[in-house]
Order: structure tokens, then sequence, then C-alpha cells
């Protein structure tokens, strides 16, 4: 079965942030507490994650994954790369190093994060990588699998989604370019973020912002995530977003 699988859903606090008294944050409502953002996603022959934040080992665990050929990273933020030490027992159990995509820069920072990963003299039991640099607007294969990149901007940094067959993936946008809503258009699944109701931010896009640009695409559904608290409770956002947009939760699998 081929399916795609939101691991997390939150910012890089998460949800609920810890010591806060927001509504959000103090729900019981399971679709309001958010990991942060990562998604997972079965080719059935072929295993990709996206992004691989500090919540990755207690995620994997709960939806029961154990599998994963390659990690895309979208850029270097803590909260999206800072899990990969948990990377360790899928090298184990696959035994081989994990190869990893992104940005030259980011690559680099991962090299920084985690130096006893690529150590001359390496403790036996520290994670494996290989690492991948693409460009911000690369076509390559990842076992067999087309993987294009597209040039993002969050805030004044320049980093990239994936668009993966029918599925792209952008997080921490705040700015597309004309080229790139065009080359998305009608798009079957588009997954974006948002990072709350309103109040413009620098770096991140707001729900105004998102709707606009998934009118924009027109994609058969489209999927918001890297949302925080200020976006407020996930069933009462729900209901006021178009028949096709749909506020994602972790744990939301999607059959493709």
């Amino acid at each position: 079965m081929r399916f795609f699988e939101f691991l997390g859903t939150g910012t890089s606090q998460g949800v609920p942030i810890i010591g806060s008294q927001h509504p959000v944050c103090l729900s019981s409502d399971f679709k309001d507490k958010r990991l942060r953002s990562s998604l997972y996603i079965n080719l059935e022959d072929v295993c990709l994650l996206i992004d691989c934040g500090p919540d990755f080992r207690q995620q994997m665990l709960r939806s029961n994954l154990s599998k994963v050929d390659a990690i895309l990273l979208t850029h270097e933020h803590n909260d999206h790369v800072l899990g990969l030490d948990d990377v360790r027992p899928i090298n184990f159990m696959m035994q081989k190093d994990m190869p990893i995509y992104g940005l030259e820069r980011t690559l680099n920072e991962v090299t920084k994060r985690f130096p006893y990963a690529f150590s001359k003299n390496k403790y036996p039991g520290a994670p494996q990588f290989e690492l991948f640099p693409v460009h911000e607007h690369d076509l390559f294969h990842c076992n067999s699998i087309p993987i294009q990149t597209l040039p993002i901007m969050h805030g004044s940094l320049p980093i990239i989604g994936y668009k993966i067959g029918d599925l792209c993936y952008i997080t921490d946008a705040s700015y597309l370019s004309e080229a790139v809503i065009r080359e998305l258009f009608n798009v079957t699944h588009l997954v974006i973020n948002s990072l709350r109701m309103e109040k413009e931010h620098p770096a991140h896009f707001i729900l105004p912002q998102t709707l606009d640009i998934i009118q924009k695409i027109q994609p058969k559904n489209a999927y918001i995530t890297h949302v925080s608290h200020l976006i407020g409770f996930h069933e009462e956002v729900q209901k006021t977003l178009p028949k096709n947009v749909y506020l994602a939760h972790d744990g939301m699998r999607i059959v493709m």
C-alpha cells in the first residue's frame, strides 16, 4: 500500500508548549497535540522520510514504523534535523549507512552538529550517514524514485520543498515564486505550512496566505502542516476550510 503519514505537524516548540496555559495547549483532543513536523512516505518498495526532528524516535514508535531508505531534509533548523542520532537502530537493522539528501549548506550543518558520525575513529555505536548534496531546482533519483526539489524562501533563508510523483511537500515557507506555483498547478496532494490564523510572520505563511497559495495551485487535496497553537482548535479550524483542504494532525495517513 502506498501512503504518506504525518509523523508530526507542529512548529519548532511543538504543541502544547512547555508551561503554556493557552486553551489549545490545554486541549484534550489528540488532534491538537503536535510533535515537530515530519512526513513519512511509503512507496511500497521505498520508504522516505522528509525531515528528522527531535521527536523522530517517539514518532516512529507511535506509528509502528521501522524502515527508512533515505532522508530528505528541507533545511537545517533544529526542529528538522535533531532526530538524526536516532537513526542508529535503523542503521543497525538495515546494515547500511543512511542516505541523506539536502542543500550543501544543510548537509554542512549536519556534519557540524553530529561530528562523531563523521569521525575517522568512529565510535562503534555512532550513526552512519551518507550525504548527497542537491540544488534548489534538481531532479534526482533515490532508489529509482524520481524526486524534484523546489526552491522555497523561509524568510531570507533559501530552503527546498520536494515533489515526489503526485505529492508535494512544502514547509516553513514564507514565499513561493510564480514559477513554482505554475509547476505545481493541479498537483494531487499538496502539503504546505501555516503558522497561525492572523498576524503576519516574517518567515512563515499564516492561514490566509496559505489558502491564497492553495487557491493558485488548485491541488486535488491540500494538507496544512507546521502549525502552532495560535491557529486554534483543530475541529473548529477544519470547519472553516474549503472542502478539499485539511488541517493535518499527527498520525494522519493518506493512501496514495
